[in-house]
């Protein structure tokens, strides 16, 4: 590709060169990501995993994908790109784990109005620091240089990730029953969902102040705060315990994703004085006079997750989630109602 080049292309606005420094550059990151069953290298028409279905008896793919969203707005302003990819693999990687798969692979694809070399490879390295923390390799992407598309230096984010899991230990909340147990493992913060609310609280605000009610951090780098991903000790879990059903609380909130788990007749009832909220969206709700019931409706509250598992396992799900360092606890449990969630 040393030879590839375009002057006409150039005037038009694609700089060929700078696709392939692009590359050069984030090829560092992308090696770190390789495990087991990787038989490709970048630059290829696709990329290429070998599975390895040993222990498994029926082998089931589960795909997901998913962008950062308005998110990426706070990025443009902080001038800060090396975090936003650790949201864009928890996003797809997170939703995977929800039924029970091990997330093996994952692709992403960048457009920009104007390949920065140094941007991209800030990108991809958030990019592949999500893919170790997910434990799945990052194999393939596309970077899309498209000029008079975006507005100058801001940029688009999404990804693609697929997982397996055995067809018999599929999470499906089908076993789900009264009186079963409803863990919360903490967020990280808002996560990637709600920002077109967010952005439109704090357009006025100075991202780069630091903020009395949240720990004196600045207000940027809290809203920065990457999603944290769930994988690892969400299969931990899976190697002790039967857990019944998977929420990854994203847009729409308690409201709109607990109950995506719940059979009919079934209701998940949340008490939230059990809730561990954490301050931004205090934060969030004072400056935008927002009512108690839209929060619920629109962010994660402080929980980025949650497990339903039998009430005898509660105790030991718990511990191996704390083990995992995760901050886990009890928000409430399964009845019978007509309503797939209660938050009292």
């Amino acid at each position: 590709m040393n030879n590839s080049k375009s002057d006409i292309y150039a005037k038009a606005g694609v700089n060929l060169k700078a696709g392939y420094k692009s590359v050069e550059l984030i090829k560092k990151h992308i090696a770190k990501t390789n495990i087991k069953g990787v038989i490709s290298d970048i630059g290829g028409f696709g990329g290429l995993f070998e599975l390895d279905l040993k222990g498994i008896k029926k082998p089931v793919l589960v795909s997901g994908t998913d962008g950062v969203g308005t998110k990426l707005k706070i990025a443009f302003l902080t001038n800060k790109h090396d975090t936003i990819g650790i949201d864009c693999v928890a996003m797809c990687v997170n939703d995977i784990i929800c039924l029970g798969a091990k997330p093996l692979i994952f692709l992403d694809y960048i457009a920009c109005e104007k390949n920065y070399p140094k941007k991209i490879a800030e990108i991809v390295k958030g990019i592949a620091d999500g893919c170790v923390m997910a434990g799945c390799s990052l194999i393939g992407g596309e970077t899309a240089e498209m000029p008079g598309f975006y507005l100058k230096d801001e940029y688009d984010l999404a990804g693609y990730s697929t997982g397996i899991v055995d067809k018999s230990k599929i999470i499906n909340g089908e076993k789900i029953k009264k009186g079963d147990i409803i863990i919360a493992l903490a967020s990280s913060g808002i996560h990637s969902n709600g920002f077109s609310l967010v952005r439109k609280i704090f357009e006025n605000h100075n991202l780069k102040k630091s903020v009395k009610e949240l720990d004196k951090k600045t207000l940027g780098e809290i809203l920065l705060t990457p999603t944290k991903i769930y994988v690892k000790s969400v299969l931990k879990v899976l190697e002790k315990i039967k857990i019944k059903g998977i929420s990854h609380i994203t847009g729409g909130g308690f409201y709109e994703n607990i109950p995506r788990c719940i059979p009919n007749g079934l209701c998940a009832k949340i008490e939230k004085k059990n809730i561990k909220i954490l301050p931004i969206f205090n934060y969030i709700q004072k400056c935008g006079k927002i009512k108690e019931r839209d929060m619920f409706n629109t962010f994660n509250m402080g929980v980025g997750m949650c497990l339903i598992v039998s009430k005898n396992d509660a105790s030991k799900t718990i511990e191996i989630l704390n083990s995992c360092k995760e901050d886990a606890y009890i928000i409430g449990r399964i009845i019978e109602n007509k309503e797939k969630i209660i938050i009292i």
